[in-house]
């Protein structure tokens, strides 16, 4: 067997460095140069100021999530259209993750029910293209800054069956939602044959003294986009109260 390595000529070496995903893997690789912890730092900054600045004014949403993978002939791409549409006839923005699949169907469905659909994409070397149905969307290099976004600017969460970029989120908001980081924030997870092992351990959980037997309640469990927009209409809308949206300021540079 060969022993020997393809190095790559430095030009090369250095294209490769300069990719979004190599310098976020230099971030989270322990201390580096301070030079490049302090652009890292402005860079942060910089997501998180454009985030703010933006969604500031796109009033009150809801975030759907939900595979990439899905198709369009897919039942669930199917059920993620018709929720778009149903959150919008609720008064929310839809916000998705800006890319394919259930994030697709749920803005598609939207705009088609005359709503605001905004996107929040992150930067990936697969899977993550914007979809075309978006209003307006946001590029996000840093996962963390983009979930902010997501749970900062939402009133609620709807989780379609997704994978392990959907569980991340869906466990997030529930530790904020435990801690009492963030209140009245219904999440509602919509396919109960798919989640059904997990709400099984889940309750094994419990069973072993490592989460508490009401901390189930913090999750709904449906098929029915009726029930889901009844409970989101109860916790989110009477129980929190929809804020207005804020005015434009010309002093800020905020009005086109």
């Amino acid at each position: 067997m060969s022993t020997e390595t393809t190095q790559l000529p430095p030009k090369q070496e250095k294209e490769k460095e300069d990719t979004p995903e190599v310098h976020e893997r230099f971030f989270l690789e322990g201390p580096q140069p301070r030079r490049l912890e302090l652009w890292m730092l402005l860079r942060i900054f910089r997501e998180f100021f454009r985030g703010f600045r933006k969604l500031h004014f796109v009033g009150p949403c809801v975030t759907i999530f939900g595979s990439a993978r899905f198709k369009e002939d897919h039942p669930y791409y199917a059920l993620a259209r018709e929720i778009g549409a149903a959150v919008t006839q609720l008064g929310f923005t839809v916000m998705t993750g800006g890319g394919p699949g259930i994030m697709e169907a749920a803005n598609r469905g939207a705009r088609e029910a005359g709503g605001q659909s905004i996107g929040c994409n992150i930067t990936l070397p697969f899977e993550q293209r914007p979809n075309p149905y978006l209003d307006d969307m946001l590029e996000f290099r840093y996962f963390f800054v983009r979930k902010t976004m997501l749970i900062k600017y939402s009133y609620a969460f709807v989780v379609l069956p997704g994978g392990l970029g959907t569980m991340d989120e869906l466990f997030e908001s529930l530790t904020l939602i435990q801690t009492k980081k963030i209140r009245h924030f219904p999440v509602v997870l919509m396919g109960r044959d798919y989640y059904a092992p997990m709400i099984d351990f889940l309750r094994s959980m419990v069973k072993a003294g490592t989460i508490n037997s009401k901390d189930l309640d913090l999750l709904m469990v449906t098929d029915s986009v009726e029930d889901a927009m009844a409970h989101i209409e109860k916790y989110a809308i009477q129980g929190f109260g929809l804020r207005r949206v804020p005015r434009k300021s010309w002093i800020l540079g905020e009005k086109a």
